[in-house]
Order: C-alpha cells, then structure tokens, then sequence
C-alpha cells in the first residue's frame, strides 16, 4: 500500500470527516503502533504479515489525518528495545523498512503534489547502512514540503533522546559555545529530535496497552490532553 492514498472516499468516511471537523481539531498526534505481532498471533500469520498489515493500517489513519487537516503526526515505528527481539524478526522488520523507504522516493511525484515533509527520528547509527542512507535520501527528497509532517521514530527511545540532547549541551559547553547557565528547559528543548515540533495534542495506542513505552515522555508532559485509547477505531488498527 501507498504512503499516501488517492482512493476515493466513501459516503460514510466523508460523513465522518464532516461530524469530526465540526468539533475541535488536533494539530499534533502522536501513535504508537503496537499489536501487529498479536494480531499475526490470533489469526494465524506469519509474523511478517502482521507488521505489512500495520503499514497498511497506518495507511488508513494518515488518510484520515490527512481528510481531517491534522497537520503533523508522529508514529513510534521501531525501539531501540525491538532489537532485542530475535534475529529473524528484526531482520523482517529491516526489509520492510528497506521496501518502504524505497517505495517512498518511487511516489515522490505524489509525495511533492501533497506537500509531505517526512523526518526521521532516532538513533540512525543503529541501523543498517543502506537504510540509513535511504533514510537520508527521503528526508533531503522532502525536506522542503511543508503541507503536512510526518514524523516517523526508527531505532528511538524516549531516554534515549534525552541522552542525546544532554550530550548536546554538554559538548556546548565543554565548546565554550553556551555557559551553563545558558541552560533551560527551553534550550534542552532545542536539542530533542523533535526540535521541529510542538508537543502532540493526542497520544494514542493501538494496541489495548495503556503504557508509554517510552515515547515522546518529554513532550507529552507538556502536552495538552493525553489520550491513551485502549481499544481504538478499527479503520485504525490491526489488532
């Protein structure tokens, strides 16, 4: 399935559209995609299968975040922690993200026609380095669209990012670039991978979990109303 579908909508999807924008909007929403390998579980699927299926899934939301004018959405992708999981799962999950990138910089036609600006959050060294490249070449691909943003956290933890902004500071520092008492939450800000954007007005977690799992922990403690969804929409989840 596309990044971004073209499909006509149905009567329905419209009718939803237009009950949901009467109210208000969120401009920022934060997903953890969670469940794919349960959902593989309950039905009998490889667990390859399951984790194609949650792409297509998330097809399905950003189509609606799109048609509903929520402007940003950050998706937590990959953990550092998945690396743990076995060798023949990560690997799964490495092609999928090799197929994905690619097919991204196919639709770039697409991606241009909807202004989709697409960064990448995390720990890239982590990575493999051809993905890490196709991952470069997406983000420069789309680096000046600004219609709409997707953020999508690869090899990321929340502490994980923390530890990055503070080594940031320090190297600051140590540099003679910033004194200490430069130092503030707002400048700490500035050093997150997420320097580009506001705090996420909704979280939401598809899997029936009601933990953070380390996602955006910094962000969401600043954030306006925060929504754990233990049982969310099935246009929207696998599970």
């Amino acid at each position: 399935m596309s990044w971004i579908r073209e499909n006509k909508r149905s009567l329905i999807h419209d009718f939803c559209v237009r009950v949901l924008k009467s109210g208000p909007i969120p401009s920022h929403v934060a997903i953890i995609m969670d469940g794919n390998r349960r959902f593989a579980r309950k039905n009998n699927f490889d667990r390859a299968v399951g984790h194609l299926r949650g792409f297509d899934k998330l097809a399905e939301a950003l189509e609606w975040c799109w048609d509903l004018g929520i402007t940003e959405v950050t998706i937590y992708a990959f953990s550092i922690e998945n690396f743990k999981r076995s060798q023949e799962e990560v690997d799964c999950l490495m092609e999928l993200m090799r197929k994905k990138f690619a097919q991204l910089m196919e639709e770039k036609e697409l991606i241009e026609k909807y202004s989709v600006c697409f960064r990448v959050l995390g720990d890239w060294n982590r990575l493999p380095l051809d993905i890490q490249q196709m991952i470069a070449k997406s983000v420069a691909m789309t680096r000046n669209n600004n219609r709409a943003f997707l953020n999508i956290c690869i090899s990321y933890t929340s502490q994980d990012e923390i530890c990055y902004a503070m080594r940031n500071l320090a190297e600051g520092v140590s540099l003679g670039i910033i004194d200490e008492s430069d130092i503030s939450e707002s400048l700490f800000e500035k050093c997150l991978y997420t320097k580009k954007s506001a705090p996420p007005d909704l979280l939401i977690r598809t899997s029936g979990e009601v933990r953070l799992s380390d996602f955006l922990l910094w962000q969401v403690k600043i954030s306006r109303p925060l929504i754990l969804i233990p049982k969310f929409i099935n246009l929207f989840i696998v599970s």
